[in-house]
Order: C-alpha cells, then structure tokens, then sequence
C-alpha cells in the first residue's frame, strides 16, 4: 500500500518552549553551505531570529560546498570552529568517531526540541548514545529533468538506462554538441556507478567487516565501462569536460540556466535550488529511476540529508541551541527557508511548512521520498563513499580514463589498490 510521503516523514508536533535566556550581548558564529538561494533564505531566518532574540546577534559564515569540510576540520584542529554547524551525515564518522566530536545535544533536551524528532531520526545522527547532530531532513539521489530541453529534443524522458544511452545521440544531432541529456558532478558519479552496479549484483561498494573494497576487479571494470559507455554516447559530459567549468555549483552554471543540460542526478533537497535558476522552474520535474534488467534493488542512496551541529567548545550552548530549535520548529524561523535545506524531520516544523501552504503531497522535493519508498530499495548507505579522499580518489580514476592516462582496466587496478589504503586510514 502507498504511503503518503508525509505520514512518512512525522506527525504534527507542537515546538519546545524556549528557555530563559540572559539579557547580557551574545554574538553566535553559525556556518553552512548553500547556493544563492538557501543563503537568502537562511540569512532572512536569522534577521527574524535576532528580532525575536535582541540579546544574541548572529555572525553568518556562509560559502559554496567547496572546501568547506576542509575549512571546518582546519577550524576544529585549531578550536575555532562557528557554534552551530551545518553539518553532514557522513562527517559523523570522520570527525566524531567516538561520538565526541561535537557537543552532546541530549543536554539541551529542551530548548532544543529533541521530542519534535523520531527515534529513527535521531538514531542516525547519534554517537554512542550522543546526539551529534540535529537531522534536517531526509534525502535521496534522483533524476531530474529539464522538460523544456527534452521536448525540444523531441526525445521522451528516459523510463531505463538505455533510454538514456539513446537519448545522447539525438540531443548532440538535433540540438548540438553542448546539449546533454543529463550532468554528472563529482559525488553524483560515484553515486549514480554505485547504483548502476548495485542493481546489477547486490554488492556494497565498501565492505565494512573487512574495511575494504566490497567490489572486485571486475566489478571496478564494469564501472568505469557503463561511465564509458555514456559519455560515448553523448549521455553525459566526461569528468574533464565537467572539470573545465570550475568548481562552482552545476545548477548555477550558465548551460544549467540556459538549458543545455536536459537533466541533473541529485538529492531530493536541492530540487528547489536547481529549479529557481531555470528560466520556468515548473520545468524541471522528476524522472523514473531507472532499474537494471531483472536488478532486485535500486541501490539508491538515501540517508539522512543536512545536519545542525552544536561545537563541543561554544561557550553558548543554550543560544546555539535557541537558535537551531528556531529555524527547525518555529514559524518565523521555518517560513523564510521552506525547503531549502528539504522537508523538515522536525514535526513542528512539516506542520508549519504544510499550515503555511508550503508543503503538498505533489511538491517535487516531498514526491521525490515517496518515489525512493515505492522502490525495491534496502541498500545501505554507506557513508565512506561520500569521504572527500574517497570521492576525489574515484573522480580521478573517471579523469585518468577520459584523458586517455588509463585504460579501464588500469583505472580500476589503481583505484583498488588506492581506495583500500584510504578506507583502512578512515574506518580503523
């Protein structure tokens, strides 16, 4: 039976009273990442914030998703790190290993509104029995498409995996070489290659009981074929044609703007973001998730998506926390972001967003959970394969084969090799 994605996601819930709070000047440092639209979305929220708040002034530290974990671990080697942090869910295992990475927030029950989330929620941002993180929301890889460029190529939107290998040629043919079916970024290949493979044997690509590889040899050269075969088929831009337009966000490139790139796997979260820069963002819709001939499971990626994180060293655990429990459960706070950072774990939060006419059943970020749920999906994310040395470590392999460095099989005898060397550093 078909379940609404919002009984999915939580029941309403009313917000956690906040504290008493200290009339003395407090300045919170909070630091994320975003596109234009979520930092002016956030930054609104934060104005609300200090009006409701008088006493305590935000400082936003706001950048693109380059180089911020790099920045962020600098910060934490050195103390200096903001007082809340946008975290990610993978990062748990990187820099709160024991589960002391980041200020317990089971002590700002309270003024932090842990009883708006579910267990499970919670459950995957908790440490040894500490929660690390708030859950913003929840996020799957999907594919979307840009109608207008897809009608314009007279090509239906793909249904399978060869209809998109088909759909390459005629995009080059009827509307030229800088027209592409669908873009890949960096984390999407590895991702999109890991699904595609998954459906094919069931295999994780990361074995954790061993702390390497789960694919072999050939799995890897199945891999790095089927990417091949897309670029080969005009399906997708090769990594060094990607690379040749720097490291700023694809859905505010200008061939995203102008339409040449027809499509965009993803997260469920950046829908809104990927649209608002279309010239009709009613055009950009979701696709089928393509399965592999006889595959049992998708092999989708679905995780926790966007986190909030308190530093272990902030001297203002209670406003950190007043802070956090105002953009997730409060309506001042809630209503400017929407869903910039996805539908909200929070109940109170989903329930604000669906009062305010903001969240309905067809809204393409909420359908987006409710395809991922209708499918055979049971394949663990594993959060190794978002690890930056990982990832950059598999963009290379795609670099080395496009540039004619490698053959495949060279390519994924130097990844094995690689890969198994890093996991062993970051999973002991």
């Amino acid at each position: 039976m078909k379940k609404s994605a919002l009984f999915l996601l939580a029941c309403c819930g009313f917000g956690a009273m906040p504290i008493a709070h200290s009339a003395d000047q407090v300045e919170l440092r909070f630091a994320w990442w975003g596109g234009k639209a979520r930092n002016q979305a956030t930054l609104k929220a934060l104005d609300a914030f200090e009006a409701k708040y008088p006493n305590i002034k935000v400082k936003a530290e706001y950048t693109g998703w380059d180089g911020f974990y790099s920045r962020l671990t600098t910060q934490i080697n050195s103390n200096t790190e903001a007082d809340v942090i946008q975290t990610n869910w993978n990062w748990l295992t990187l820099l709160s290993k024991t589960g002391d990475g980041f200020y317990d927030l089971n002590k700002l029950r309270q003024p932090i509104g842990l009883d708006q989330y579910s267990p499970a929620a919670l459950a995957s941002t908790t440490v040894n029995g500490k929660v690390n993180a708030i859950p913003i929301s929840a996020n799957v890889m999907l594919f979307y498409y840009n109608a207008a460029t897809w009608q314009k190529a007279g090509v239906p939107l793909p249904k399978s995996w060869d209809d998109l290998l088909k759909a390459g040629p005629v995009f080059k043919e009827k509307l030229g070489d800088s027209y592409y079916p669908l873009i890949l970024t960096e984390q999407d290949s590895l991702l999109l290659l890991n699904s595609w493979v998954y459906q094919g044997n069931q295999k994780p690509m990361v074995d954790e009981k061993t702390r390497k590889l789960g694919w072999n040899h050939d799995d890897l050269v199945q891999a790095f074929t089927f990417y091949r075969q897309l670029v080969a088929a005009h399906a997708v831009p090769d990594a060094r044609t990607m690379a040749s337009y720097g490291k700023g966000v694809a859905y505010e490139m200008k061939p995203w703007i102008n339409g040449e790139w027809g499509g965009i796997y993803n997260w469920n979260v950046l829908y809104t973001a990927e649209s608002q820069n279309l010239s009709h963002p009613d055009d950009l819709v979701m696709g089928d998730y393509p399965m592999r001939e006889g595959a049992k499971d998708a092999g989708q990626f679905n995780k926790t998506a966007l986190m909030l994180s308190i530093s272990k060293n902030t001297r203002h655990p209670q406003e950190a926390a007043l802070l956090i429990n105002f953009l997730m459960s409060e309506k001042e706070g809630v209503v400017p972001v929407g869903l910039e950072r996805g539908v909200p774990l929070s109940k109170a939060g989903a329930q604000i967003l669906r009062d305010a006419g903001l969240l309905k059943e067809d809204d393409p970020v909420l359908t987006g959970l409710t395809q991922s749920a209708s499918l055979p999906n049971h394949a663990k994310a594993l959060p190794y394969l978002e690890d930056p040395q990982f990832t950059a470590l598999f963009l290379a392999a795609l670099q080395s084969i496009d540039y004619g460095k490698a053959t495949v099989d060279q390519a994924a005898t130097r990844f094995e090799e690689q890969a198994n060397r890093i996991l062993r550093r970051i999973m002991r």
